[in-house]
């Protein structure tokens, strides 16, 4: 009984976001259905993250509006076809948690920059405008396309339309700060397009309406003869590349995120992997939309109390009976209503509050973050990924070579400070060890470990031999190991609580297709364990366990 409640929660969110996304792609609402059909009822039987839901994602508008302008339509069922291949292949072959290898920044950085490109493209479809081609100019006219809905010599059309779209977002941020308890389980989504709906056929608003086909499943595109020539072309198969790369990160980001809000079943996530390819592949031979695991329609799935992954199937279930048995209530939704929802989405992408997060880690960080966003939004997708991408490249490089060193000494005291910032790695030795020769030997040392990033066990073992050496010649080492796991600790701590936080935000608040996801840094990062003893006045030769 929890299962069936939850499908039909799911089902009344999916529904006009498949078709919301359909649209913003450029091709048949039918087209987003069909997808979202085969994530519930192929990829919720077959995945390795029962709980999770996948569809048709705001995640894959932008490369997806590029590929269809590119390739056309005809095209679209071999790159995808390309995609769920990739997908099943790195499932089988245990490469999913390679997917997941990937800085938050850049995929912050990604989402913020579709989620930008998203915005100003939709919002000219909000408004019964015509999108302006590039991401720039669809930025750079917003102004323009506003004034035109609000301007005395503006259409009807483009008034109506303007404040249809207006009012789904009033609504959904109504419905999500003031809506009582129990009716919470409403989607926000489904109350908007329901009451905007209504007012436009009451009204008889003459804006643009959601265009089905008489026979829903008249859109499939069954693979011919040439479909083997377009699976030849080396320009679909680096399309299909791109496809699978963000729809896997994109899922299996999801799918991390969701094992924290349930206590039931953990993700397998190779096999989240295959299902997907097995979906995608399927999209492929009908030639509609690729899917992704989405978060908005999987937090609702765990808020609504799914307990196996029979929802999930049955929400593809409650689609396929709708969508053959009532599709002329769909014929009702306004456009601008459902364009919307994806301005809401797009701007909910754009999460400021990343860039904070992002600067605890430094500035490095906001710097591959902003790199991504302006590239993909001034160039495309692929530019502003792999930009990304060689910048963390390089920061990580620089991260394990650079090593600073700070030597001051009091005679008075006959004590000698030295301050290391960095990484003190096998590679710096020669560096360290160089400038621990010039140091007295019959002097108190004191070495700061405090504004270390890493320290490896090649210089710990050449700061424990100098110990013996200057003890040796009469002087001393001192080392307070603590400092070393109490900034390693506190970053953890302080990321950690941050990240839960705004992700506990995001999912309660229901309001983003493609919420910002960051996978925990604290799993890939150094720490101590506690240790609140006094800093010790004399030589240490004991080496606390970094973790």
């Amino acid at each position: 009984m929890h299962d069936l409640l939850a499908s039909f929660v799911v089902f009344l969110v999916a529904l006009p976001l498949c078709m919301g996304i359909a649209i913003a792609c450029g091709v048949s609402p039918a087209v987003g259905i069909v997808t979202g059909i085969i994530g519930g009822m192929v990829v919720g039987f077959l995945g390795g993250c029962p709980l999770q839901v996948s569809g048709p994602a705001a995640g894959l508008v932008v490369i997806l509006t590029d590929i269809l302008h590119q390739h056309g339509p005809e095209k679209l069922g071999a790159i995808v076809l390309v995609a769920g291949t990739l997908q099943m292949v790195g499932g089988l072959f245990g490469l999913a948690h390679w997917f997941r290898a990937v800085t938050p920044a850049i995929i912050n950085g990604m989402l913020a920059g579709i989620g930008a490109l998203l915005f100003a493209g939709q919002f000219h479809l909000m408004v019964d405008d015509t999108s302006k081609g590039s991401g720039i100019n669809n930025l750079l006219s917003i102004p323009g396309a506003i004034i035109k809905a609000v301007s005395p010599d503006a259409t009807k059309s483009h008034e109506e339309a303007a404040f249809l779209g207006v009012a789904t977002i009033l609504i959904i941020l109504f419905w999500t700060r003031f809506a009582p308890k129990k009716l919470k389980v409403v989607p926000s989504f489904l109350v908007a397009i329901a009451i905007v709906s209504t007012i436009a056929a009451v009204f008889h608003f003459p804006v643009r309406y959601v265009d089905l086909p008489a026979n829903i499943f008249s859109c499939l595109q069954f693979p011919d003869a040439n479909t083997l020539i377009y699976l030849m072309d080396k320009n679909v198969i680096l399309s299909g590349c791109e496809v699978a790369f963000i729809a896997s990160a994109e899922t299996l980001l999801t799918a991390a995120a969701l094992d924290k809000l349930h206590r039931g079943q953990r993700t397998n996530y190779d096999r989240e992997l295959t299902g997907q390819g097995v979906g995608n592949f399927v999209c492929g031979i009908l030639g509609v939309l690729p899917m992704t695991g989405v978060m908005v329609r999987s937090g609702v799935n765990v808020a609504a109390g799914a307990r196996t992954r029979m929802s999930n199937i049955m929400h593809g279930v409650w689609l396929l009976l709708f969508v053959s048995f009532l599709p002329f209530v769909l014929k009702l939704i306004p456009v601008s209503s459902l364009a919307a929802l994806l301005v809401f989405t797009g701007y909910k992408l754009m999460d400021v509050k990343t860039i904070k997060n992002l600067s605890k880690f430094g500035k490095s960080e906001v710097i591959i973050y902003a790199t991504t966003v302006i590239l993909i939004v001034s160039v495309d997708l692929l530019t502003g990924v792999l930009a990304g991408v060689a910048l963390s490249i390089c920061k990580l490089v620089y991260t394990f070579t650079r090593l600073d060193m700070k030597v001051s000494y009091d005679e008075k005291t006959n004590r000698t400070q030295l301050h290391l910032t960095g990484a003190a790695t096998f590679l710096n030795m020669p560096k360290l060890a160089d400038c621990l020769e010039k140091i007295r030997q019959d002097t108190e040392l004191h070495v700061h470990l405090e504004a270390l990033d890493y320290i490896d066990h090649a210089c710990l073992d050449l700061l424990m031999n100098l110990d013996k050496q200057m003890k040796l010649s009469g002087g001393s080492l001192v080392i307070d190991w603590s400092t070393l796991g109490t900034v390693f600790r506190d970053r953890r701590k302080t990321y950690r609580e941050g990240s839960v936080k705004e992700f506990r935000t995001a999912t309660e608040s229901n309001n983003s297709d493609t919420q910002t996801l960051q996978p925990d840094p604290s799993t890939n990062q150094s720490g101590s364990p506690n240790n609140d003893s006094e800093k010790s006045q004399s030589a240490q030769t004991e080496v606390v366990n970094i973790k």
